[in-house]
C-alpha cells in the first residue's frame, strides 16, 4: 500500500507576535449625552480634528457611577459622531467592567494605554509641510495631519489652526493654535503678530484671554514646552 505524506502548514498559516500598540484613552467623568457632546464640540469641533478615525479605549476610573450596557452603547455611539471609535475599555471597578463587556468592549487589564488627559509619547514626523494662502476665517478650522502648518494668512478669532508637527502663522494670529497634536512636545508655534486666543503644544493648553505683555502683544513671537510648562516669547528675545 502507498502512502502519501502531506506537507505540515498548520505553522505557516498565521503567527503571533507582541506589539507595541498603544490606544489613546478617553475618561468620562459623566455619561450626560449633553454634557459630553457640549465638551466634545468645544474641544473637537464639528470637522476633522487630530484624533479624527482613530479607535481608542474608554477609561472608567473617573466615573463614579455604575453604567449599563445601554449607556456605553449610547457613549461609543455618541463617540463614533465625533469620529472616534471605542474598541476597548480599561479602568474602574469590576462592576464597570462586566458593563462594558456586556456592550461589546473588550476589558484591558494591563496598562497598554495612554490617557487622553496626558501627551502621547510617540513623536509623530512632519515629513512636510501644509500650506494656507488664504485667511483661516472665524469658525473654520484647519488641520495638518502628519505635517507641519504654514498659514500665510490672517487666523481670525474664533479660527482655529492644528497641526502634527509645527505652525507658522506669517500673520496676525488671533485664534487658537494647537501644535504637535499627537504628542510632539518639540513641535512650536510661530507667527508674525501674537494676538493668540488660546494655544497648545502637545495637549498642554495656556487659555490667553487676558492681556499679553507688551514685548509680546503684537509682536514676532515663538510658543514652545519647557518640561510641561508652555513658554511664550517675543522671538527678538532669542539668544
Amino acid at each position: 500500500m502507498t502512502s502519501f505524506a502531506y506537507p505540515d502548514e498548520s505553522t505557516t498559516a498565521f503567527e503571533f507576535k507582541s506589539t507595541t500598540t498603544k490606544l489613546t484613552a478617553f475618561v468620562p467623568n459623566t455619561l450626560e449625552p449633553e454634557k459630553l457632546i457640549l465638551a466634545l464640540q468645544q474641544q473637537l469641533g464639528d470637522g476633522e480634528h487630530f484624533l479624527s478615525d482613530e479607535q481608542i479605549a474608554i477609561d472608567f476610573s473617573q466615573l463614579n457611577s455604575i453604567p449599563s450596557a445601554i449607556e456605553i452603547v449610547a457613549l461609543v455611539n455618541l463617540l463614533r459622531q465625533f469620529q472616534l471609535y471605542p474598541v476597548v475599555a480599561q479602568g474602574g471597578n469590576t462592576d464597570q467592567q462586566v458593563a462594558a463587556k456586556e456592550a461589546g468592549l473588550v476589558v484591558l487589564l494591563d496598562s497598554g494605554i495612554t490617557p487622553a488627559t496626558a501627551p502621547i509619547v510617540e513623536t509623530i514626523a512632519a515629513p512636510s509641510a501644509m500650506i494656507i494662502d488664504r485667511p483661516v476665517r472665524t469658525g473654520q478650522q484647519v488641520y495638518a495631519k502628519g505635517s507641519d502648518l504654514i498659514v500665510l494668512a490672517l487666523v481670525s478669532h474664533g479660527a482655529e489652526v492644528i497641526a502634527d508637527g509645527n505652525i507658522h502663522v506669517y500673520a496676525p494670529l488671533r485664534g487658537r493654535a494647537l501644535a504637535g497634536a499627537r504628542g510632539d512636545t518639540k513641535a512650536r508655534i510661530f507667527t508674525t503678530c501674537m494676538e493668540a486666543e488660546l494655544v497648545s503644544i502637545a495637549g498642554v493648553y495656556r487659555s490667553l484671554d487676558e492681556d499679553l505683555p507688551a514685548s509680546i502683544a503684537g509682536k514676532p513671537s515663538q510658543i514652545y514646552l519647557d518640561q510641561e510648562k508652555l513658554v511664550i516669547e517675543a522671538l527678538n528675545q532669542i539668544n
